[in-house]
């Protein structure tokens, strides 16, 4: 189970960048930067795919990755 520390600092993470950052689990897509929607998706561990759109999204994506890694959280950035 994810704990409150991951869903704040991945939302405070996203919310650094205009992007739009986006994850989906499942048929489910969540925007990374509503702490909300984090806690009812993150609760359940597994595999996430994150897709990452807009003018700084390289940088998005090399820090949303990290801040994943941190939490031992698997994710697989969608490269479009």
């Amino acid at each position: 189970m994810t704990n409150n520390a991951a869903i704040v600092e991945i939302s405070q993470t996203a919310n650094q960048f205009g992007s739009s950052i986006v994850l989906q689990y499942d048929n489910k897509y969540i925007d990374v930067k509503s702490i909300l929607g984090l806690f009812t998706t993150l609760l359940t561990s597994g595999k996430y795919d994150l897709h990452v759109h807009g003018q700084d999204a390289e940088e998005a994506k090399q820090a949303m990755t990290a801040v994943f890694a941190k939490y031992n959280l698997e994710v697989n950035v969608i490269q479009e």
